[in-house]
Order: structure tokens, then sequence, then C-alpha cells
């Protein structure tokens, strides 16, 4: 073949700048016939031979499509990413009677790497899914009940915040610790029992053709084709469709760098269970955590913005380590524990930005749509909440057969009126944490002052603090209240 090479070790033909795909995925390029594994494909009018078939294109990402896949499937939706987003979104689907595929590139169980913390959020949607998976959920050994979280401020002053006012440890908890490996097998387990949920797993999705209104999804190993009206993309903080179709890049100011560590034999846990953010001032404005788990395990990990670790050229690994082992407050905490995986790195895509969240026949759901508080990092419970939201708004394109842009932008709308107010007001307190004096007299006064402390709890118990945040009163009463 002139004017062309092939690679033999991936099995791709690259032709004048064309490639030609493996794994028998065989294209036509401008007059030259093309011979690879009995597979002949013929110039102008691209007829394609594969195998025992003979298919005729003259749009050239169909011939792809058609020509890769030795298994085509077919579904109105197509979730990507089974974590708890996507996980959601399917099975509410299932709820109203509507199928779908869901694809994830791991096999479950899996580990994520995660803070672990469920909030009210969570208990909040799954509730609405079905109330007996809470009970369910409560009884496993999996977890631990959780009653709220425990701020540090630089001057290692407390300031504890439950989810609830008033609880009582005897009633159904408001929040839960899990490992994310965990936690998110116990969605996947309730996924595979729909007969309305086609999942598959350990197929990555490598590319996106919108054509005539739906879809074409090719998978990375090319032996499986999907074609759907409407993807709900919750693949993570990486996602590849958020980036490639959402347009959606990581802004160092509006991204977070973390670290997590599982450690055994931690001392001086809380009682409670209360997860633990430490605002120490070498990590401002980030922070670091330490959230108990079952069999006497404990989630450690440190959190910082991406622009300041630039910024300052900092080795975020190095300093966890030289804090757990030198800090008056933690190393006697540490002393007696046992470090029990290596320490893994993620990262945290901020919602301190608005961004585009949808547009012709897709949604991002969760950390794809970088919905990641930006002050405690939970990104579970809006993940789930957005999964919840773009299921609702699945079923009104398939109702009405309208999946274009501006009919999707009701997602956006929705999503960004149950966050927004939440998301601004912990990029306020980001911003605040960068002032460790300033800080230390917010906590101060919080242990002191009702109307603070109360807003701190809204943002992790599943309440709506929006019409308080739209009244000027309510800072008056901040400013001046005790």
């Amino acid at each position: 073949m002139n004017n062309g090479n092939y690679d033999y070790k991936h099995g791709v033909i690259y032709y004048n700048y064309v490639i030609i795909y493996y794994n028998y995925v065989i294209i036509y390029y401008n007059y030259d016939i093309i011979y690879h594994n009995d597979a002949i494909i013929y110039y102008k009018d691209v007829i394609i031979y594969h195998k025992d078939a003979v298919i005729y294109y003259n749009n050239i990402h169909s011939a792809i499509f058609a020509a890769a896949m030795t298994n085509n499937l077919e579904s109105k939706v197509c979730i990507i990413g089974a974590g708890p987003g996507g996980a959601v979104a399917a099975l509410f689907l299932a709820k109203t009677g509507i199928p779908c595929i869901l694809v994830d590139k791991a096999t479950f169980p899996r580990d994520k790497i995660c803070g672990d913390a469920l909030s009210g959020k969570v208990v909040s949607v799954l509730n609405k899914l079905n109330p007996n998976l809470i009970n369910q959920f409560n009884d496993l050994p999996i977890q631990l009940n959780s009653w709220g979280i425990n701020f540090i401020a630089p001057n290692l002053k407390e300031l504890k915040i439950p989810f609830k006012l008033n609880y009582d440890t005897r009633e159904s908890p408001i929040g839960f610790i899990s490992k994310r490996l965990d936690f998110d097998n116990f969605m996947v387990e309730e996924v595979r029992q729909q007969p309305l949920i086609n999942f598959i797993e350990d197929v990555e999705i490598s590319d996106f053709i919108l054509e005539n209104g739906a879809w074409n999804l090719i998978t990375k190993e090319g032996s499986l084709g999907i074609k759907t009206k409407l993807i709900i993309a919750a693949d993570g903080a990486h996602s590849g469709f958020a980036k490639k179709i959402g347009g959606i890049n990581l802004e160092p100011k509006h991204y977070c760098a973390g670290l997590r560590a599982y450690y055994k034999g931690v001392a001086a846990m809380d009682a409670d269970n209360f997860i633990e953010l430490i605002f120490l001032n070498d990590f401002l404005p980030g922070y670091f955590w330490i959230f108990p788990l079952p069999h006497g395990m404990a989630n450690v990990g440190v959190a910082m913005r991406s622009d300041i670790i630039s910024k300052k050229k900092i080795n975020l690994k190095k300093m966890m380590m030289e804090t757990i082992a030198n800090h008056p407050s933690l190393k006697t905490r540490f002393k007696d524990a046992v470090l029990m995986d290596e320490i893994r790195g993620f990262g945290l895509p901020l919602g301190s930005k608005k961004r585009i969240l949808s547009g012709n026949n897709y949604m991002l759901v969760g950390d794809a749509a970088s919905l990641i508080d930006p002050f405690s990092g939970e990104g579970i419970g809006n993940a789930m909440k957005s999964g919840m939201i773009a299921a609702n708004v699945a079923e009104k394109c398939i109702a009405t057969g309208n999946f274009n842009k501006d009919f999707m932008h009701q997602y956006d709308t929705e999503v960004y009126a149950k966050l927004w107010s939440e998301l601004q007001l912990s990029a306020r307190m980001q911003q605040l944490v960068k002032y460790p004096k300033l800080f230390n007299l917010v906590v101060n006064k919080a242990n002191k002052n009702k109307v603070l402390r109360e807003t701190i709890i809204c943002m992790f118990d599943d309440l709506d603090i929006r019409e308080k945040l739209k009244q000027p009163s309510f800072y008056l009463k901040l400013l001046f209240s005790d």
C-alpha cells in the first residue's frame, strides 16, 4: 500500500493521515484498496466488506461505527459511569419504567479515591428512590452512622456541627461513612436487580459521534457499539465526554488536588463519628481530614486548590506525612496508627463556577459536571442529586421526543436552583479560610452565634437555605447577633 504504514503492535493502519482502526475495524480512504484480516474496503462508493457482511455507507462516521462493532446495542438512554450519580440516574429511570444502558470501564466492586463521607443529601435521595435502601444499608457492617462535622480552626478551636439539630443517636442516622469500594458496590447491586437496566462492566467508551439526533458510541476495544438518543455522562472528575463534548476543562482556581490514605488505630476519634476537617495554616485554603470508618479504620487525607499548589510549589504528599509526624495536635493521635494502604491521589472539580451542564442530547452529572462543594469537598450527595434530576429531565425528553439543547437546558436550571446557593456560600467560605485570623474569629463567633451555626448545618443537612440567603435581615442577624 503506497504512502502508508502498518503498526503491527497496535493493529492500526495509517494512510495519508487517516487512522484505520484496530480489532477488525476497517475504513476506506481515497482511491485505494486496503486488505486487513480478511476484510476488503473499496474506494469511491465506500463499500465495506467485513467478515460475512457487506455494508454500503456514504458517511464516513457511520462507516466507522458499523464496521467497528461485532455487537451492537440500542437504547433511548445511555448512562456512562456507574458511580453514585450514574447508578441513581439509572435506578430512577427504571422506577419510572424507562429502560437504559449503564456502562462503566471498571468491574465492580472497585475502589474510588474519596473521603468516603455520605451526607444528608445522600440519605434524602435514597429515601426518594426507595426508603428501604437506608434500612438495608444501615444494617450492613460496611458503614458507620455519622452525626456531624467537627471543624478545627487554625488556632485549633473546634466547632462541632451536627447534621441535625438536637440529634438522637437512637434514631435513623442523617449521614454515614463507608468506603467507596463498598458504597458504590451497594448501589451497583441494586442496579443488577433491575431488569430495565442493561449494566455493562469493563467497557470504556472512547468516542462519541452525534448524527441525525442520535449518538453512536464506540468502545476502546472496538468490540461493542451503542446507539442512543440521550447520554447522561456520570463518568467522574476525568470525564472524557465532559471534556470532549461538554467543553469542560481543568481550571486550577476551580480544581482541588487531594490525597487519601487508610489508617488503622488513629486515637481520639469522636464518639458519635463526627468527621473532622482540620484547617492547618500550611494547607490553607485547603484542609487535613480524618474520617472514621468501620473496624477501627480511618480515612485520612489532605486537599488543596491546584493553583495554590502550583504557585507555592508544594509537595502535597511530603507535607501530609510531615504534618502527621510533627504537628502537636496530630502526632500523638497517630503514634500507634498503621498505614494500611498506599497514599493515593485524586482530583476534585469544584462547583465554585457555573458551567454549561447540558447540550444537544446530553447531560453532565456529578463530578463530570464539576459539582463538588468548594468548602467541604463533598461530591457524592451532589452527584446523586444531579443524577436524580437528570432522570427526571430524561423522562420529559422521551415523552416529548425533544432532545435539543434548549429543551435540555431545564436540567441546568433545576440543578443550579437546588445547589447554586450552597455552592456560592461554600466558595465564600473557602475564600475566608485564606485568612487564618478571620477564620479563627468566625469559628469563635459560630460557637456563640446561632444563625451562623444553623447556616453551616444547612449546608450538610438536606435543607433549602436559598430564601434565607436572599434576605438582607439574615446578614444583619449574622453580624450582630450573639
